[in-house]
């Protein structure tokens, strides 16, 4: 057995249990500090206030400052009437979550990079210092500008060499969100976490107003069970896959107020195209790269699939109140690590299998007869599994295992949720008489309509289905989880 085959059968009898929320991010917008908040609720510095005109004093540009979940937006100075920024190129220790930490490559210290906000019209000097062992420049992806400045390293300039700091300065004629990664070694770079968001806000502002605004990137990774440095060779077998470069349920929520309009920008710089799902409120795609798109352009979807490489904008108004899903709708984007060449167990019946196999391969724990929800169940056992690997699906709800990963988070809609709070308000307390109830632990219940299935007479009654007992699930007892 080869070491690579070794990790792919441990990873699919076992995972690593995560347990601990996420620390919620760190983010900082001018004039506002957002360190030590708590995914709890309890103990929060004020959010960021909307530029209203009450508190435009405060936003001079008066804009709607954007939230960049797990993130935080990077500070400017002014020096005669130009914004300047600092971009720092560097490897950095990255956390998707509680129990998996990476060697990433990344701007001022995480991944993504800041983001950094400015508007249609400004002039803003971007010094970029290289703290990298090789080369590197920065791309403005999307961005209309002399082509001096446009990044590509040995094409639009010679390339910043470790050590080095260069300074890119152009004028904004646009509005829109945007990103900026390398076009240097791009394959090793990006895959190693080196993007980040753009976003421009428009000289004459909103014409229809915005009460909160979010922004994420879509990435992917391939961080091998027991290793601690994405691999960069990777097209396809990703394992983890990322909002902001975090996985679920590490992955900041996303709240608000019913009746408030919000606004999401979603961008792609993974290896796969993403649909991106959102539960309940169907929303308007109104803008891109290109800024916030005509009214008579905007168009009405609950899922849009975002293309490696685009940058979509979203936009709905909450009116009910709940928990709802976001997510990618790749099925296998919504789970964790997980070997891709496993043989298919379900099926099968591995009594005893767990005792034999764990003479060679300590932790080992059979999984998916039925399927593999049991997972779950392993995880909330708290079987071991490789070092520094997350377990497939570790999100915990009110009722139980969320069993999602990777590209997910939720948005929590609240009838009191105040203007401009974006602490959790925790799980929603769903009224008895507005949720899905059991009626029956009979699989006989009632008297459906019924095809017969293939080859077999309609004539001939069909078949009760087989229900899974606790003795045919190994190395499980149901009467412990609930199951």
């Amino acid at each position: 057995m080869t070491r690579r085959n070794f990790l792919n059968t441990l990873t699919a009898g076992a995972a690593a249990a995560l347990t601990a929320r996420s620390d919620a991010a760190t983010a900082q917008h001018e004039g506002h500090d957002m360190s030590g908040m708590n995914p709890d609720g309890a103990a929060r510095p004020p959010p960021p206030e909307r530029a209203t005109a009450t508190n435009v004093e405060r936003h001079a540009q008066g804009y709607l400052p954007v939230r960049t979940l797990n993130g935080w937006t990077l500070p400017y100075r002014m020096n005669d009437g130009v914004k300047e920024f600092h971009l720092v190129a560097e490897e950095i220790e990255h956390e998707f979550a509680p129990g998996s930490r990476a060697k990433c490559w990344g701007y001022n210290g995480t991944t993504p990079g800041p983001t950094i906000e400015v508007v249609e019209g400004d002039r803003v000097r971007i010094f970029v210092t290289n703290r990298l062992g090789e080369w590197t420049s920065v791309h403005w992806h999307g961005i209309d500008l002399p082509a001096g400045y446009d990044g590509v390293g040995g094409l639009n300039q010679p390339h910043i060499n470790p050590g080095e700091t260069f300074a890119y300065e152009f004028t904004l004629r646009q509005h829109g969100t945007h990103m900026y990664h390398p076009h240097a070694d791009e394959m090793t770079q990006m895959a190693f976490g080196m993007m980040g968001l753009f976003i421009i806000h428009p000289k004459a502002g909103e014409d229809v107003a915005i009460d909160r605004d979010y922004a994420f990137l879509l990435h992917n990774w391939a961080l091998h069970p027991g290793t601690y440095r994405p691999d960069p060779a990777v097209m396809q077998a990703f394992d983890l896959w990322t909002f902001n470069s975090r996985v679920f349920p590490a992955t900041e929520h996303l709240v608000m107020a019913t009746g408030e309009r919000a606004r999401i920008r979603v961008g792609n710089l993974s290896m796969w195209n993403h649909p991106i799902h959102l539960h309940s409120n169907p929303f308007w795609v109104t803008g891109s790269d290109g800024g916030r798109w005509p009214r008579n352009q905007w168009r009405r979807e609950v899922t849009e699939i975002i293309g490696v490489g685009q940058m979509r904008d979203i936009e709905f108004v909450a009116t009910e109140p709940g928990d709802w899903a976001l997510h990618c709708h790749m099925a296998h984007h919504t789970m964790g690590p997980m070997g891709h060449d496993v043989p298919n167990t379900v099926g099968v019946d591995q009594r005893g299998v767990d005792a034999e196999v764990r003479k060679f391969l300590p932790g080992y724990g059979a999984m998916g007869k039925f399927g593999m929800a049991e997972h779950g169940s392993h995880v909330a056992m708290g079987l071991p599994g490789p070092d520094n690997t997350l377990a497939m699906m570790a999100g915990e709800g009110p009722f139980g295992p969320i069993e999602m990963g990777g590209m997910f988070t939720v948005l929590k809609v609240r009838d009191d949720q105040a203007a401009d709070d974006y602490r959790d308000p925790g799980w929603y307390d769903t009224p008895k008489d507005k949720m899905a109830r059991k009626v029956s632990a009979d699989p006989d219940f009632g008297d459906p309509p019924r095809r017969a299935p293939y080859g077999k007479s309609t004539d001939v009654p069909l078949a009760r289905p087989a229900v899974p007992d606790a003795e045919s699930m190994p190395g499980m007892d149901h009467s412990q989880h609930g199951q």
